[in-house]
């Protein structure tokens, strides 16, 4: 069983989302399969001016500590299969007589005997502790693939939070630039003693108050990069920018679509190898009621006669008060919950994958109304302001309340493409394997 391919690489369609500033081609989704992280820059934590949500993928696959931590333990599991597998070691005997006692000594009536038993087991009790120990090893690796997974998801998440912070950086800067021409305007105006003091006063404020807002941004900003970094284990960014185009909105596949997919997941479908160790754990709890035969062979040596006899010696625990039953119904009862937990689970994850594709929906058609409505009307309500305020039908307030709106719009739709690239990937990471960037949104749940 290959669980690493189980899902090649959460947020490897997410990848197809982000396109290159200044034209660049597209990340297809296939970039991070095929991609030689040993010959990136961006890999060997050297300093990069730029980063793309492949690099970025990349660098947390190989440098993330937890996922470091999760390896030793899968190589901790084919140890214990190894383990399991090695035989019962045979044990030496060796006993001597009348060696203290005088008379006999002298007469030469001693004897010594070697022997060795062996452990033989019966009943498959070595093929269940095989069993048990090779689901075990397979639950590391669903553990491990679900926590690469999450690794994933989140350096996306945080890759995605970078590249909002760093377009809502520049929307401050525009809106800055607005604020000072809006206050030289007002400025001119006052010094021609076409309008009052008090108008140049409220347009300062205005300026002020995008200024505050730009430094807060910048700080957030740096905030997106270092948690962008830790991914990585980097304490300070090695990168300068990251890279992607968050309009680039991918496409929802139906949703019985998504739904035939969640047995994907790892979280769910690790429940298959849950419930096959505790079979396995049942079956080896009724080779327990099987006795054991531990057979031994030896030698004795007669000193008095120096002659030697040999011995062969069959020992079987009788099973008249212990028969396991109570651990064999111990066993049964835990692989009937690991049913339940596996139904619970699938229930979980389906409620969750109605809940967030509706949210997505709602997100998408929002981002519509932004593009369609919102924005190209605080726009022309702005511009009209400006205008009618240079021709005197309008007073500051006015252009300040469009400054304002359009600014809010232009956040608002921000929002709103952040969000919804956010809901991709966390329905990504619910059916376990990437999304199609071609289908369609058209399902309802």
């Amino acid at each position: 069983m290959n669980f690493r391919n189980t899902w090649p690489l959460i947020a490897a369609a997410a990848a197809m989302l982000f396109l290159p500033i200044a034209g660049g081609p597209a990340i297809a989704a296939d970039t991070i399969m095929t991609a030689k992280p040993e010959k990136s820059s961006a890999m060997e934590g050297k300093s990069v001016a730029s980063l793309t949500l492949a690099e970025a993928l990349a660098r947390a696959i190989k440098f993330n500590p937890e996922l470091s931590a999760f390896s030793h333990e899968l190589r901790a599991g084919e140890a214990a299969v190894q383990q399991a597998g090695a035989l019962p070691n045979p044990v030496m005997d060796l006993t001597g007589d009348n060696l203290n006692n005088s008379r006999l000594r002298q007469d030469g009536d001693r004897t010594t005997s070697i022997q060795i038993g062996q452990l033989i087991e019966l009943g498959g009790k070595r093929s269940a502790r095989i069993r048990i120990a090779e689901t075990g090893r397979d639950l590391a690796n669903w553990d491990y693939e679900a926590k690469r997974i999450d690794i994933l998801m989140q350096t996306s998440q945080y890759f995605i939070d970078t590249i909002a912070t760093q377009q809502a950086l520049q929307l401050a800067h525009e809106s800055l630039k607005l604020a000072q021409d809006v206050a030289g305007a007002v400025g001119k105006r006052v010094l021609a003693g076409k309008v009052s003091p008090i108008e140049e006063t409220k347009a300062r404020l205005a300026l002020s108050a995008a200024q505050i807002e730009m430094e807060q941004i910048k700080r957030q900003l740096a905030t997106a990069r270092k948690n962008l970094a830790s991914m990585w284990a980097e304490q300070d960014p090695s990168f300068e920018r990251a890279i992607g185009n968050l309009e680039a909105l991918p496409a929802l596949p139906d949703y019985p679509q998504l739904t035939a997919r969640i047995r994907d997941n790892p979280d769910l479908a690790r429940w298959n190898t849950e419930i096959a160790r505790r079979q396995a754990t049942v079956d080896a709890e009724k080779a327990k009621a099987v006795p054991d035969v531990t057979l031994s062979v030896g030698r004795t040596r007669f000193s008095q006669f120096e002659d030697h006899a040999y011995m062969v010696g069959v020992s079987i625990p009788i099973p008249l008060f212990d028969r396991n039953r109570g651990g064999i119904l111990e066993a049964n009862r835990r692989l009937d919950k690991a049913g339940d937990e596996q139904r619970a689970a699938e229930n979980r994850l389906l409620t969750a994958l109605s809940e967030n594709f509706q949210r997505l929906s709602a997100i998408r058609n929002e981002i519509e109304t932004l593009r369609a409505d919102i924005l190209p009307g605080a726009n022309s309500a702005y511009a009209g302001a400006t205008k009618g305020y240079q021709l005197g039908k309008f007073g500051i307030l006015d252009v300040l309340d469009g400054q304002r709106t359009l600014f809010q719009a232009r956040t608002q739709y921000l929002k709103a493409l952040a969000d919804y690239h956010r809901g991709h990937n966390e329905i990504e990471r619910l059916i376990g394997s990437p999304l199609s960037a071609t289908t369609p949104v058209t399902g309802k749940p």
